[in-house]
């Protein structure tokens, strides 16, 4: 499968796609749907653009984003700190993009607690981020083959977002 990863963050997932025998290619500019035309599934990690609903209509469940926020709590920009200025539960999640900011149908997430003691913004923002990773390399398999149930957000009972 060829797929295309979209953000900063992405080349830490390149890795597990490579090793299952995927071609990869990785950027972090904007993307239009004539410069994905030779995909088959996008992968966003850190990517700082709005996604085009052209774009999003072609990859119909095979374009997902990963966010470092339990959603729909605090969506958007800086999940993390968005979850300590808000006291909201902090988490990782996997998700379909869809025309809203973070507000695609959930495939995966998990809730990460912080060790209120000792946690600093950096140290909590290095576990979401391993977190996350693990959650893509246990998940991903099942994710690019369709193996999955996602759920929509509008059934979680908080509104979530900053």
């Amino acid at each position: 499968m060829n797929i295309l990863l979209l953000g900063e963050k992405s080349n830490l997932l390149a890795d597990k796609l490579i090793n299952i025998g995927h071609n990869i290619q990785i950027t972090c500019d904007k993307i239009s749907l004539d410069m994905v035309q030779n995909y088959d599934f996008l992968i966003s990690f850190g990517y700082r653009h709005i996604i085009k609903k052209d774009i999003i209509d072609k990859f119909i469940n095979r374009i997902i984003n990963l966010h470092i926020s339990l959603l729909p709590y605090n969506r958007g920009a800086d999940p993390n700190f968005w979850s300590y200025i808000e006291q909201t539960p902090k988490g990782v999640t996997i998700h379909y993009i869809d025309e809203g900011l973070d507000t695609g149908d959930i495939i995966v997430q998990k809730e990460v607690q912080d060790n209120i003691e000792t946690d600093t913004l950096k140290t909590s923002y290095d576990r979401l981020i391993n977190e996350i990773i693990t959650l893509f390399n246990d998940n991903i398999e099942d994710i690019l083959k369709g193996n999955v149930q996602s759920i929509p957000q509008s059934n979680y009972a908080v509104g979530g977002g900053n």
